[in-house]
């Protein structure tokens, strides 16, 4: 992503940042109240940090049985098939060993209690460790701007007192509850069988990696899906509330990023792209006048910078800047033209990518929405800030530019899936950015040409 030509902000970013902001902002990330379980080491072995480890569990509990306890029901057999079909999640199944587990399983039923207790112990080590590989970082192309929204394994300890805590285990782990509740839906519809071709089989598959890099908390946070060009508010692990965007269109796609959102900008100015002045605005100054930028709204500016000087938009060559030959920065003040629209929601990051308002409202009603250069742009922005802030944001009173900073900053998880659960079936989405395409030829899979699989 790094050569996209961000028609958001410009070649340079939106906010400049002096060296201490940017240092406070970094601070500020280890901060924020985002659960965050203790890292682990990814192996079939009980976890060796002190505290944490299956044995700490079972003496906490003075060796009372977890799957085979009265509330149990059937979560031991459960787990087991899980870890038999571990292949689905893109792992080895033989690390967890199922058939040793299902013969442990069963000696437990007919045994004494020295061989529930070692069944039981067993099955733990084996979840701990599954649940550990799915919570590691799936390694698709995800940007986590602030290290603190990386997937993170859990301890044992962690991941099984979780378990413990749940109204059903047998549910928790049919349903795969410690994943966002994407994850569980998509695998159960491979095992399921929930798809008419091995395409979409391996469309499924593929979306449950990506599914693993969203979040398993239960605070709020914000998700967008660009490949269906919608964004969802999240509460207590479900959606409030969601609403259409546009996304980047295909030349410039939406990158995958979890962040932080730290503020929002009120009254913003845009910072046109260079090759964007020459391509739209130039070609109008040339054919209509000077007019047209004071009509419009724009300036031009000596450099990019917090506090540039404007520049006499008479002394600018307008034809050379038409036909490429000159460069010209310019930006839009804030007003009904703004391409920003009247507010944005900032999460600082070299992408130059964040969610902001829209004043083409046409747009919106469209199927299709990929008209972006890589940003998000909003159905209703001030829905979303009255959500995020709890109050109406007020930007008919303030000053260009008005920051107003979040209390505490809120996640933002920008993803790409092509297979959503919906009820009790899968929706498959156009792969508008080609990202299925490169997967399933590498998998050996062909992809539909005509899309009558989706």
């Amino acid at each position: 992503m790094k050569s996209l030509r961000n028609w958001c902000t410009g070649r340079r970013p939106v906010h400049y940042f002096h060296k201490g902001m940017a240092a406070a902002l970094m601070f500020g990330a280890a901060a924020v109240a985002v659960p965050a379980p203790a890292a682990a080491q990814a192996r079939p072995a009980a976890v060796t940090l002190a505290g944490q480890t299956v044995a700490d569990f079972y003496k906490a509990r003075k060796n009372a049985p977890l799957w085979f306890g009265p509330r149990a029901g059937d979560a031991a057999q459960q787990l087991v098939a899980l870890l038999s079909t571990a292949s689905i999640d893109g792992l080895n199944p033989d690390k967890y060993r199922a058939a040793a587990l299902q013969a442990a399983v069963e000696n437990a039923r007919v045994g004494d209690s020295s061989d529930v207790l070692r069944a039981d112990e067993q099955l733990s080590e084996a979840f701990a460790a599954y649940v550990r590989d799915l919570h590691q970082d799936p390694g698709i192309g995800f940007t986590y701007v602030d290290p603190v929204l990386r997937p993170k394994p859990p301890s044992a300890l962690a991941a099984l007192i979780q378990a413990a805590n749940a109204p059903s285990l047998s549910d928790y782990v049919s349903n795969l509850r410690w994943m966002h509740p994407f994850y569980g839906e998509l695998r159960q519809a491979v095992t399921q069988h929930k798809y008419s071709s091995d395409e979409q089989r391996a469309l499924i598959e593929i979306n449950l990696q990506r599914a693993r890099a969203l979040p398993s908390f239960r605070d709020r946070y914000i998700l967008v899906n660009a490949a269906q060009q919608r964004l969802y508010m999240y509460e207590n692990g479900k959606p409030v509330d969601s609403m259409r965007v546009v996304v980047g269109k295909p030349k410039y796609p939406t990158p995958m990023m979890s962040a932080l959102v730290r503020f929002a900008s009120l009254n913003p100015y845009w910072f046109v792209p260079p090759d964007l002045a020459a391509d739209r605005i130039a070609p109008n100054v040339v054919k209509r006048g000077l007019k047209y930028l004071d009509e419009l709204g724009y300036q031009v500016l000596d450099e990019w910078s917090e506090n540039p000087t404007i520049i006499d938009p008479s002394t600018v060559d307008w034809k050379a800047v038409a036909e490429g030959k000159v460069e010209v920065r310019m930006r839009q003040l804030p007003g009904p033209h703004n391409a920003m629209g009247r507010m944005k929601f900032m999460f600082p990051n070299e992408e130059g990518i964040y969610l902001h308002d829209n004043p083409d409202r046409g747009l919106f009603e469209q199927a299709s929405r990929l008209y972006s250069g890589g940003c998000v742009r909003l159905e209703d922005a001030a829905r979303l800030g009255r959500w995020m802030f709890g109050r109406d944001l007020v930007w008919e009173t303030v000053g260009t530019e008005h920051k107003m900073p979040l209390a505490a900053p809120i996640p933002v998880h920008i993803t790409y899936l092509t297979a959503m659960p919906d009820g009790s079936s899968i929706t498959f989405l156009d792969d508008v950015y080609g990202r299925d395409k490169a997967q399933l030829a590498a998998s050996g899979v062909s992809a539909s040409s005509s899309g009558a699989s989706r």
